[in-house]
């Protein structure tokens, strides 16, 4: 489109909408024609957020079909359930605007969601309609979508270290995935498990064999890999504010060597603005950008794979806004930070 695209962004107070805010702000091809909270409702930006100060006189509006009348395309950033809901009130009302779901409320099929969510699913009808979005393996599809499902974040590191060396029958399952995760992963509403002195100077493991992003990643690897993949997921709380560093352990195929491995990154990222191979895979390198650093070891029988991203910039904002670009038509790296913060 000529103009500027204007975009909505549904639940703007928690981090995921925080940080697209922050994102869309200096984007140079959007213009901002809502953020929602139901809960901030009147209020200025900056008043509920301070990081904003001076930088927007945007004010919070109802999370309700006609606070995005003006919009294009809407990011919710809303809970599972919530989201979904809100999207197919949204859709009902102007049906010609298009969505990018933060949430986990299209990234399963309505069974799987109802296993592993507990309810049913919020909005069934528009489950035809989405797209999984992880643009390094399906940017032609993102670019059409009416509905693109933002991967979860946990999801996204795994995939971008295995998938390249799935699909070209490097390695096979099962696939041992091995997350850690910065605590602002856990959301903004505070809880025992995420409060300071349970966090600070610990490391555990959590949701073992029950965390919702399992069958995420056990089906998208299975897709974009061409056969069934088999997952051992397990994350880790460790005390950082934002980041994953995932490691992920299969079963190299006959024959192959550690140079193969690094290759196949190699050859699958080579167009893209945002997955480097490095030799160092460490989550201050990637920091507040949309980068995603990988790498491939050959130790002890098993092939390593590794992945650092920012949870909330890759895992989940960013990659929104990565999302949003090739729904527009733009270049997919448009108003996205390639470089980390350092130190």
């Amino acid at each position: 489109m000529n103009r500027k695209a204007v975009v909505g962004i549904a639940g703007a107070t928690g981090y995921t909408g925080s940080e697209l805010l922050r994102l869309l702000l200096a984007h140079p091809s959007v213009e901002i024609g809502a953020v929602t909270s139901n809960s901030s409702a009147g209020k200025a930006v900056a008043q509920e957020l301070p990081a904003f100060a001076g930088r927007t006189s945007l004010r919070f509006s109802p999370t309700a079909p006609e606070s995005f009348a003006s919009c294009d395309v809407v990011v919710s950033c809303l809970p599972h359930g919530a989201s979904g809901e809100t999207i197919a009130k949204i859709h009902a009302a102007y049906p010609a605007i298009r969505f990018v779901d933060v949430s986990a409320d299209f990234r399963l099929d309505a069974s799987a969601y109802k296993t592993w969510y507990g309810h049913d699913h919020p909005a069934p009808a528009l489950l035809p309609h989405a797209v999984y979005g992880l643009p390094e393996f399906a940017a032609e599809a993102i670019a059409k979508a009416k509905i693109v499902a933002n991967p979860g974040c946990y999801p996204t590191g795994a995939l971008l270290a295995l998938v390249p060396l799935a699909r070209l029958g490097l390695v096979r399952g099962p696939f041992v995935v091995d997350s850690k995760s910065g605590t602002s992963g856990a959301g903004k509403e505070p809880s025992k498990g995420t409060h300071f002195v349970e966090v600070n100077e610990s490391l555990h493991p959590y949701n073992v064999g029950r965390h919702r992003h399992a069958p995420e990643i056990e089906a998208r690897l299975s897709l974009f890999a061409g056969s069934p993949a088999r997952v051992a997921f397990t994350p880790h709380l460790v005390p950082m504010n934002r980041g994953i560093l995932t490691t992920a352990y299969a079963t190299p195929a006959p024959g192959v060597t550690a140079e193969e491995l690094r290759a196949a990154y190699d050859k699958s990222y080579a167009d893209s603005p945002f997955v480097v191979r490095v030799d160092e895979v460490d989550v201050k390198n990637v920091r507040a950008s949309n980068a995603a650093h990988v790498n491939a070891w050959l130790s002890g029988g098993f092939a390593v794979a590794a992945s650092a991203i920012d949870n909330l910039v890759k895992g989940a904002s960013g990659q929104a806004v990565q999302n949003l670009n090739l729904m527009l038509g733009l270049p997919e790296a448009t108003g996205l930070p390639t470089i980390g913060v350092t130190p």
